[in-house]
């Protein structure tokens, strides 16, 4: 029987002769076993990656999950917004795309999930007191009239 070549490929090749070379010699953990953060996840890899690259996957997950991520943190995220009218249009916003979340065909193979919709009335309340706790109150210190500056006009000011 006449042994045929085997085929090697570049890369394979490229290992080999690194390997007769040393070149895999005493490489740092050579001989040890991986060190696994997740021994019982299969998607271990996955999780250490985005740990390290600090990935978000917030946009690939499902949406109803999505919306229920966002309305957790209701109402701590509005506090930048100034204005009730603000926080009640993100709110009205938010409601609304929920209930085009529940006209979407669901997906067989994920199990049925809805996202609640948000009581805008309640949740502007506590933005109200979240608010509220939050600022310090402002005093503006009186002024007398011997003390005060007059203003300079923003025309006439030379450095």
């Amino acid at each position: 029987m006449v042994d045929r070549p085997r085929y090697e490929s570049p890369v394979e090749r490229a290992i080999r002769e690194a390997q007769e070379r040393g070149e895999f010699d005493d490489l740092p953990g050579a001989g040890k076993p991986l060190r696994l953060e997740y021994p019982d996840d299969p998607m271990w890899w996955v999780r250490q990656l985005a740990e390290r690259e600090d990935l978000d996957f917030t946009g690939a997950l499902p949406p109803a999950v999505a919306l229920r991520k966002e309305a957790a943190t209701f109402p701590g995220s509005l506090l930048e917004l100034r204005t009730e009218e603000s926080v009640r249009t993100v709110l009205e916003d938010f409601n609304r795309r929920v209930r085009r979340d529940r006209l979407r065909p669901p997906d067989p193979r994920m199990p049925p999930l809805l996202a609640p919709t948000v009581d805008v009335d309640d949740v502007v309340e506590q933005w109200r007191a979240l608010r509220a706790s939050s600022q310090p109150v402002q005093v503006d210190p009186p002024v007398t009239t011997g003390e005060a500056r007059p203003r300079r006009r923003w025309w006439r000011r030379r450095h």
